[in-house]
């Protein structure tokens, strides 16, 4: 995770990601001086944006597991860890960025603390992901909302091209991947009941559709090359596939999303749920 194509996968992603998946958190309707915790905030490109939407926040605290992460998330944010991003004289009001080190299994925060809590692309590299969400639920105030980007890599598709089928990588490969890593690659399917499981209330699934008709092929393209970059090598290992062959498979997938006339799509869940209580 530490790679720095993960820092290019990130931009990408929230790049891809945010024009549909910033109509999403109008619905959460936070309160004025509400506190926001993004867990696994990587690079802070989701903390950044989520300060412009809502810039009657008292806080948005990013937490993540590695030093690297938070380092690239402070000057992306012009934050520093343990305080806040203080504005000039006279400015309009902005939440406070604090950015810290953390594991989303043993969160530092009491109990009740967070109005909304965002979990993005991080189940899938979970372990546990249930005790993930306990803790999250622990820390978010009666009435708040999680609001949690899922990955499913049972949910991308991409024709054959040229021969090679590159579907063979995200439904064969990534699988098996995860399947030594103790993870699963196919959470996304599983995380709405996983919600009700834990009591949340409201709970609701919505896709985001990251298409050639609705993202830019170029912006795409840029997740899965650092994708390629970043795990080929990992993922031939893990599955058998010799690295030739994974590499071809990630190029077919770049040769459609650079073919003008080629169409791909990765559906990606997003699943919200809300504490039970009165909001305070």
């Amino acid at each position: 995770m530490a790679d720095p194509a993960m820092l290019r996968t990130l931009r990408f992603q929230t790049e891809a990601t945010w024009p549909q998946e910033s109509r999403l958190l109008a619905r959460y309707a936070l309160p004025a001086g509400a506190r926001l915790l993004d867990v696994g905030c990587g690079s802070g490109e989701f903390v950044r944006r989520l300060a412009g939407a809502f810039p009657g926040a008292e806080s948005i605290t990013g937490v993540d597991v590695l030093p690297e992460m938070l380092r690239a998330a402070e000057a992306l944010c012009g934050a520093t860890a343990g305080s806040g991003a203080a504005g000039a004289v006279g400015a309009a009001p902005r939440p406070q960025l604090v950015f810290e080190e953390g594991d989303a299994t043993g969160l530092r925060f009491p109990d009740a603390h967070f109005d909304f809590l965002a979990l993005r692309h991080l189940t899938q590299l979970l372990p546990d992901p249930a005790a993930v969400l306990a803790e999250c639920r622990r820390v978010l105030r009666p009435g708040g909302w999680l609001h949690v980007v899922s990955e499913d890599y049972g949910m991308l598709h991409f024709p054959p091209r040229d021969g090679v089928d590159p579907d063979r990588l995200w439904h064969m490969d990534v699988v098996e991947h995860t399947r030594h890593t103790g993870t699963d690659a196919r959470i996304g399917r599983r995380t709405l009941p996983m919600l009700r499981a834990q009591g949340f209330e409201h709970v609701s699934i919505q896709y985001l559709v990251l298409d050639t008709e609705r993202v830019p092929r170029e912006v795409l393209a840029g997740i899965i090359e650092s994708w390629r970059d970043g795990y080929a090598a990992v993922l031939a290992q893990s599955s058998g596939t010799p690295l030739p062959e994974v590499r071809a498979l990630f190029d077919a997938a770049l040769g459609t999303l650079r073919d003008p006339e080629g169409y791909a799509v990765w559906q990606l869940p997003v699943v919200a749920g809300r504490k039970p209580g009165a909001a305070s």
